[in-house]
């Protein structure tokens, strides 16, 4: 009967049958108790008088462990070695032994004795040990470019069997080419214990591109995963091949302003002193790669170098450019002009970029600065030039006062909403603001002044016509105005509306002529009557109708007149 290979993976043990033989393997764990099957667990044949398990010994001769009666429930050990206190038989008839080690690594025998029948199944067992978490010993300080250096060396210990080292970079694996890699692998035996420890040490040629890189060792076993050692970086030495100079301050730089020059290498390690080349003039520090200008001014802008100390020709080079801004303005402060006269306003500039300028009047933007060539009183206000660059600002000002003598621009006069009352308007220019006295009294209504220009009202109740006068002064000088008021009672007297005194006068005039043709009219007919009277009686004297030579001459005369 062939046999057949049974493998059994548990906690405790695995069960192997090779194929082609009679021998069933059973691997247990180093240190746990081992449990050797007897026909697989199946030892139940009829008629079972006693179960006995024997071994191999170290010298090829059997000896005898322990017997189990069928009919008594304690096994006998016969065993005289090591074994004495360590074997024993479970329900099932597998040999229990505890604490294993690797000198359990042989073949047991259980022997099954029947009414009928003797039956023999051989169990070789091997005993496997996981292996310490691997660890990186003898690591190098540093790694140097393009140069095969040894890394260190990886150790794993007490196994069985020995444990497989891969290393890895990155978490992917590195494979020796006997160039640029280098590894060497070797496995060690405890004298007492048998147990096995794996070491491999490897030889690296590192690049710039390693200094991030990070370094493990994965033992590989039969048994468990893989265990991987805590991940290693190291420093890579390599020469400088590029120096870079930066300007550390705030941008823009300003008058005033403290500015750092840093230098630095892309060497590692990084070289810690360099040469400054402080617009021609060299400036060697030491231990440190900063140089600082305190307190620039726009004399420091201009062309600045660093370099190494020992290659002069590797340098970088950096244009420092230090803004400045410099506004005059002329009139500054308070400034006092007379109405009409002329002010001419200078702003002067000189700046390190194309400055912006803007100008305010009280707080208002002005598209241009105003024609001041004939001042008005509206030109009065405060000023503001701002100028500014990028960075900097600065503001100027004056405050422009226009005076004048005051000057009455209008006097009007209108009756009130209810008709009660009239209401004269007196408006004036002036600078300082102007008073105001009214030839009659009245009550004296809202008053403004806004950019030299002074309104004045006052409300009166005339009883009669009168001529008022508007007199405002300051302390420049006065002006005054009159206006006819006729009174209320007037003007209540139905007649045409009157629009103003000009026409009012028209009309009386008109009714004067008028009156004076109607008399001169009323003198003729008198006259006309006269004659005809007269006329009767000379016909009666027989005088001719014509009249008397005086009588012509007077009627010619008062025609005269009645046509004046």
């Amino acid at each position: 009967m062939q046999s057949v290979i049974c493998l059994f993976v548990a906690f405790i043990a695995v069960a192997v049958f090779p194929p082609g033989s009679c021998v069933q393997t059973v691997i247990g764990l180093y240190g746990e108790t081992i449990e050797v099957p007897c026909n697989n667990g199946n030892n139940k044949p009829n008629g079972i008088i006693f179960t006995k398990w024997k071994y191999v010994k170290d010298d090829g001769t059997p000896g005898d462990l322990l017997v189990k009666q069928a009919l008594k429930e304690q096994a006998t050990v016969s065993a005289t070695d090591g074994y004495k206190s360590r074997v024993s038989i479970a329900a099932n008839s597998s040999l229990l032994i505890s604490q294993g080690s690797l000198t359990d690594q042989r073949v047991f025998t259980c022997m099954v004795v029947s009414l009928t029948n003797l039956d023999e199944y051989p169990v070789e067992v091997k005993v496997y040990k996981k292996p310490s978490t691997p660890i990186i010993k003898n690591k190098a300080k540093e790694l140097e470019n393009e140069k095969l250096t040894q890394l260190g060396e990886c150790v794993v210990e007490s196994a069985n069997p020995a444990a497989d080292l891969t290393w890895m970079r990155n978490n992917q694996s590195l494979v020796d080419d006997g160039k640029t890699v280098i590894i060497r692998s070797t496995v060690t035996k405890d004298p007492v214990t048998g147990l096995s420890s794996s070491s491999s040490s490897l030889e690296y040629t590192a690049r710039k591109e390693d200094v991030t890189s990070q370094f493990t060792c994965t033992a590989k076993h039969k048994i468990g995963l893989n265990q991987v050692s805590a991940p290693e970086t190291f420093p890579i030495h390599y020469p400088t091949e590029t120096v870079n100079l930066q300007v550390v301050s705030q941008s823009p730089i300003r008058e005033g302003d403290d500015v750092t020059l840093k230098c630095q290498a892309d060497g590692n390690p990084p070289p810690t002193s360099f040469n400054f080349n402080i617009k021609g003039k060299k400036v060697t520090v030491m231990d440190k790669n900063v140089y600082t200008l305190t307190g620039v001014t726009r004399d420091d802008s201009g062309v600045y170098k660093c370099s190494l100390l020992d290659n002069e020709v590797m340098e970088s080079t950096q244009i420092v450019t230090v803004s400045f801004l410099d506004v005059s303005l002329n009139p500054t402060g308070k400034v006092l002009k007379k109405f009409g006269e002329n002010l001419v306003v200078s702003l002067e500039k000189n700046a390190s970029n194309e400055a912006n300028v803007t100008w305010t009047k009280d707080n208002r933007k002005l598209d241009k600065l105003p024609d001041f060539s004939q001042l008005t009183y509206s030109d009065a206000g405060l000023y503001v030039c701002d100028v500014s660059i990028e960075g900097i600002r600065r503001s100027l000002s004056f405050e422009l006062t226009v005076e004048g003598v005051p000057r009455i621009t209008s006097l009007t006069k209108q009756r009130s909403y209810d008709g009660k009352h009239k209401v004269l308007t007196c408006e004036a220019e002036g600078s300082p603001k102007p008073d105001v006295q009214w030839s009659v009294n009245g009550t004296n209504d809202e008053t403004s002044y806004v950019n030299g220009k002074a309104t004045f009202k006052l409300t009166v109740v005339p009883s009669k016509n009168l001529t008022v006068s508007c007199f405002v002064t300051n302390n420049l000088g006065y002006d005054t105005k009159d206006i006819s008021v006729f009174s209320l009672f007037e003007e209540d007297k139905p007649k045409p509306e009157k629009n103003a005194d000009g026409t009012e006068q028209a009309k009386v005039i008109v009714g004067v002529v008028v009156g004076l043709f109607l008399a001169a009219a009323l003198v003729g007919l008198i006259y006309w009557l006269y004659i005809k009277k007269t006329r009767q009686g000379s016909w009666k004297t027989g005088e001719k109708e014509a009249g008397t030579s005086e009588e012509s001459k007077k009627l010619e005369e008062n025609n005269h007149k009645a046509d004046v």
